[in-house]
């Protein structure tokens, strides 16, 4: 049987990353050691001409493959957001591998394999084909979170991963199939044809969608599905630390919203409720316990979870079945915005600690930062703006991120949310600044052992010169983004 060419165009870009996986991989154990930056850059162009391709197909609707997989202008903002993250991760390796001894050109397959399970998961109209999707993203982490080897902490952390990982996996798996067993389909328009006039009134139903928001609830690293991510963020070394932080949220986030809006969206009423508490004990667990982290990895992971449960504020918005429909497309395309903002933030804030070497190991406790103004004012300088930002400081994009959810909240009729949001957005700031405090007003000379110092390259510098940029400019320019975020949303159904 031969595929309509309507069906391989639509998955051109994830037909180039696997076949630039592929290439990396039986190129790997032919390379000299000395030449693995190659695969590095092989992988590199394989994005640019994936963006490329992407950019073209922003305004179209296919459907590909007896409706599997939809190609739409929300699918594409996510797989350019990917490309973006991907690229200025495998940018970010080149120097940090080679230091750590672990520069092998497997690592760039994995990421290029994992890249593929998370487009598919942004552009599947199908649950199965969405759960592919997470799988094949699922399984290349695991093995990315324990890529140092020799190192206790690493097997931890992908041990772990792998456990809670398959655990919720088989969760999410089964709700599909009580769903299927409703419906009599997992595609996402059966799905909402055969729910939108039934409400709870079956149990298998109700069991379904419970199972179905714990699956993306461990992926989007939310409370209490959060567990896996402070330890697994320590443990995983620092460049695969930042591609989990931003793309395997932002791929989860992509596909947890066109399957509760698109798929569940007759539910509304039923999972409003249900989100907004995850969404209130996320933000407040997470930016509470940041406070007493020591190691910054640690705080950062909790950071991550806080700002999970901000973007949700966007998806109880769109939930919302009083609100209007003007109303509800502020809330996902302001979640886009966020999670667009927050990758440069958090890829950024990565990069600094990613270059931090105290003696022949990573420095990646927040005291290694001690006195960094005095010895290396230009990196502080960057790690105090990735801070400011995060915190949601103006004029930063996070700041703006943080504005366009609030914003959607009070439009809502929400208010009391986006009062707590902006509560607990002051407690951040005390764990973001207490950062600040310490390179800037500590002394250089209280630091015991060796002094930290920075491993500099000329693709870290790009990476740090990229994501200063976004979060300079988004902050002080945000239109263009916005305009795409809304254009974006407005081709869901």
């Amino acid at each position: 049987m031969t595929l309509p060419l309507s069906d391989l165009t639509a998955v051109l870009p994830e037909l180039i990353i696997v076949a630039a996986a592929c290439l990396v991989l039986g190129l790997d154990p032919i390379t000299p050691a000395s030449r693995k930056d190659w695969l590095a850059w092989l992988s590199l162009v394989s994005l640019a001409v994936c963006a490329g391709v992407t950019s073209s197909q922003m305004h179209l609707r296919v459907s590909a493959f007896s409706d599997l997989v939809l190609l739409d202008p929300y699918a594409c903002f996510w797989k350019l957001l990917l490309y973006l993250a991907s690229g200025l991760t495998i940018l970010m390796s080149l120097a940090y591998l080679r230091t750590e001894r672990i520069h092998l050109g497997e690592y760039y397959g994995f990421i290029l394999l994992s890249l593929c399970g998370m487009m598919i998961m942004v552009s599947a109209t199908d649950l199965l084909t969405i759960y592919l999707g997470i799988e094949l993203m699922s399984l290349s982490l695991y093995v990315l979170a324990g890529f140092k080897r020799f190192e206790a902490r690493s097997l931890e952390a992908a041990a772990k991963y792998f456990v809670l990982g398959a655990f919720s996996s088989g969760i999410l798996l089964y709700g599909i199939s009580l769903l299927f067993g409703v419906a009599g389909s997992t595609r996402l328009a059966a799905i909402a044809a055969a729910v939108g006039s039934r409400g709870l009134d079956d149990p298998a139903l109700v069991v379904a969608l419970i199972l179905l928001v714990v699956g993306f609830g461990f992926k989007i690293a939310v409370v209490p599905f959060h567990m896996w991510t402070p330890d697994v963020y320590e443990g995983a070394p620092t460049s695969v630390t930042a591609f989990m932080a931003v793309a395997s949220k932002a791929a989860s986030f992509g596909a947890f919203l066109r399957v509760f809006l698109e798929g569940l969206g007759g539910l509304k009423a039923n999972w409003y409720g249900l989100f907004l508490v995850v969404c209130v004990a996320t933000m407040v667990l997470g930016n509470v316990v940041a406070i007493v982290q020591t190691n910054i990895k640690r705080m950062l992971a909790y950071s991550s979870i806080a700002h999970a449960g901000y973007a949700l504020i966007g998806v109880v918005v769109a939930g919302q079945t009083e609100a209007e429909g003007a109303v509800r497309t502020l809330g996902v395309s302001s979640v886009m915005l966020y999670l667009a903002v927050y990758a440069f933030m958090t890829l950024g804030a990565f990069a600094v600690v990613a270059m931090l070497r105290k003696g022949g190991l990573e420095g990646d406790e927040i005291e290694d930062f001690t006195g960094l103004a005095k010895r290396q004012p230009l990196a502080a300088f960057l790690m105090l703006v990735f801070m400011v930002s995060l915190a949601g400081i103006p004029p930063t994009a996070g700041f703006i991120g943080k504005f366009y959810l609030f914003m959607a909240a009070v439009k809502a009729g929400l208010t009391w949310l986006a009062v707590v949001a902006v509560l607990f957005a002051a407690v951040s700031a005390y764990y973001y600044l207490r950062v600040v405090m310490v390179m800037y007003m500590r002394d250089p000379e209280a630091v015991e052992g060796p002094l930290p110092r920075l491993a500099m390259s000329p693709a870290m510098t790009i990476v740090l010169a990229s994501t200063l940029a976004g979060v300079i400019l988004l902050g002080l320019y945000p239109n263009p983004l916005v305009s795409v975020t809304t254009y974006a949303v407005l081709s869901l159904k």
